[in-house]
């Protein structure tokens, strides 16, 4: 269970974090800033939130839970560092920094803070990432429902099988439709190239193409796993 406290150089003076790594993850949330950063390695699509019903924009490192297919540093090597994963175990309370003293990322790694109490580097990257992330959600969730004022966003179902023999079906998750911006009024697409969101749409709308990148990419490492043939 999360442990929040907000963060203090007094109190947390020697506490060390990890660097941030996208680890196992399979999906990560991402904002619009991110999205072409991550359109160059992932396919960026929309899913909801269990909790809430509302659709949030993500990138999908993997196939199914627990599979990383970038987490040989390709994702990172193309400048695609989620903010998600930067900020992770920090949170903003009030306007203030707070931190789940819990979270497996604390304990070793590099200090939060200086020998005079400053922000030390690691601090200042996530200083700066929460504040881009928290920014980066509003536009995110203005253009998300716009897409789906508009009519759209559209769900897509993908089957995949692979050389091991394992089949794997993406279910739950959408993308915009380009028929749908084909049709659009005059009004509204001049609305949304202003915004700069039309170009967000067709980005994710390309992305798309890295889902085969991906499975080639899972279909290499099938084939240098021990015992494969």
């Amino acid at each position: 269970m999360a442990t929040i406290e907000l963060l203090n150089a007094g109190a947390h003076r020697a506490l060390a974090v990890r660097p941030p790594d996208l680890g196992d993850r399979h999906f990560v949330q991402i904002v619009a800033g991110e999205f072409a950063a991550a359109a160059a390695r992932c396919p960026v699509i929309l899913s909801k939130n269990p909790e809430n019903g509302k659709f949030y924009a993500g990138a999908v490192l993997g196939f199914k839970t627990g599979e990383n297919l970038l987490r040989d540093g390709l994702a990172w090597a193309a400048g695609f560092r989620p903010l998600d994963v930067i900020r992770e175990g920090f949170f903003i309370v009030d306007d203030q920094i707070a931190i789940d003293v819990e979270h497996p990322r604390f304990g070793t790694g590099d200090p939060l803070f200086d020998d005079d109490g400053a922000p030390a580097e690691r601090l200042r990257e996530v200083q700066h990432a929460l504040g881009a992330f928290k920014a980066g959600l509003s536009e995110t969730d203005a253009f998300v429902e716009t897409l789906v004022a508009l009519g759209l966003v559209e769900p897509i179902d993908i089957a995949l099988r692979f050389d091991d023999g394992e089949r794997i079906s993406l279910a739950g998750i959408y993308t915009v439709s380009l028929d749908g911006l084909r049709e659009l009024g005059d009004a509204d697409a001049l609305m949304l190239f202003r915004k700069g969101w039309l170009q967000l749409a067709y980005t994710m709308i390309g992305s798309l193409k890295q889902i085969g990148v991906l499975a080639a990419h899972r279909n290499r490492a099938l084939a240098r796993a021990p015992g494969h043939g």
